[in-house]
């Protein structure tokens, strides 16, 4: 399995961007995508996260600002970011878990000026 993100890039304060990360190879019916975040010198933390039954789970930091959607014929995730913050401001990383297996993409810079 692999997983490719785009959509990063460079955005005022105020703007939006558009995540998105597509997986290929052996996808399950059931799974779980998600984003996280991680700024050099902390922990990654998740984002938002959509299961394959539709259950959304979000970051109270990015709440009523981001949204993640899916689309499960093309295996890909979406991660709809407005409002964006300085404080957004870091390399974002999608993730797939299904069965006991979890994978990575990339990474994406997301750079917010001020």
């Amino acid at each position: 399995v692999q997983l490719q993100a785009s959509g990063g890039g460079l955005v005022q304060a105020g703007g939006s961007l558009r995540l998105s990360c597509e997986a290929s190879g052996i996808i399950f019916s059931i799974n779980t995508m998600s984003w996280y975040r991680q700024a050099p010198g902390n922990r990654r933390e998740l984002v938002a996260q959509h299961n394959s039954i539709g259950t959304l789970n979000y970051a109270n930091s990015v709440k009523g600002r981001f949204t993640i959607s899916r689309n499960n014929a093309k295996n890909t995730v979406y991660l709809q970011m407005n409002s964006l913050k300085p404080e957004d401001t870091t390399v974002y990383y999608c993730n797939l878990v299904q069965g006991s297996e979890e994978y990575w993409g990339q990474g994406t810079q997301v750079t917010v000026s001020s």
